[in-house]
């Protein structure tokens, strides 16, 4: 049943109810997006390239939280008080609030509800032979890791380099329970996760 939800249910799974979640929370992102372009200069959006299943790029939606800058100049994790967060912003973030054009995702098929987070290549080649595995599933919105590390600004804040602190303390933790969950992928599993998530 597991092997018969990985190749089948779990695509189907993710379209329907992605498409149902968009629907019930359009008046939600109605407000989102008003606020977002009232209170800072730039887009409503925010689009970064993310590396996807068997590492095809996809670009992935999130509202912007930050004010408009050159990503390739700039470190791309963020901390708890990092001075590019708007206000609006930190209430975003601290919500998750920015993650639901995810949504989107899914429905397109970038992502699944449940997986791997999706990481940018510039953190991904640190760990290429770790990634050859953990992509080979679709990535998803949340996960263990993405639940258990859903204080990482406020981790991060506590050092004076936060990207590396990302990549050599935080990325290998994470790894750790994507892989623990892609060998134990079940529906149940993955209702589990996300009703864990909301809650």
């Amino acid at each position: 049943m597991s092997n018969l939800y990985r190749q089948y249910g779990k695509r189907w799974f993710d379209f329907i109810a992605a498409l149902i979640g968009f629907s019930v929370l359009s008046p939600v992102f109605l407000l989102i997006s008003i606020i977002v372009k009232i209170t800072s200069k730039g887009p409503v959006f925010f689009k970064q390239e993310r590396i996807g299943k068997n590492f095809v790029p996809f670009k992935m939606i999130k509202f912007r939280s930050m004010i408009v800058n050159d990503a390739k100049n700039h470190q791309l994790v963020t901390y708890s008080g990092d001075p590019r967060i708007t206000s609006v912003g930190k209430f975003l973030r601290r919500y998750k609030l920015d993650e639901l054009p995810q949504l989107l995702n899914v429905i397109l098929g970038d992502m699944s509800l449940v997986g791997p987070r999706p990481e940018v290549m510039r953190y991904i080649q640190h760990y290429k032979k770790e990634y050859e595995f953990i992509l080979s599933i679709q990535p998803g919105i949340t996960d263990n890791a993405a639940i258990a590390f859903r204080n990482e600004e406020e981790i991060l804040s506590q050092y004076k380099d936060s990207e590396t602190a990302y990549i050599e303390k935080i990325m290998p933790k994470k790894m750790a329970l994507y892989k623990k969950y892609i060998q134990k992928q079940t529906f149940l599993n993955d209702i589990g996760l996300i009703l864990k998530t909301i809650f």
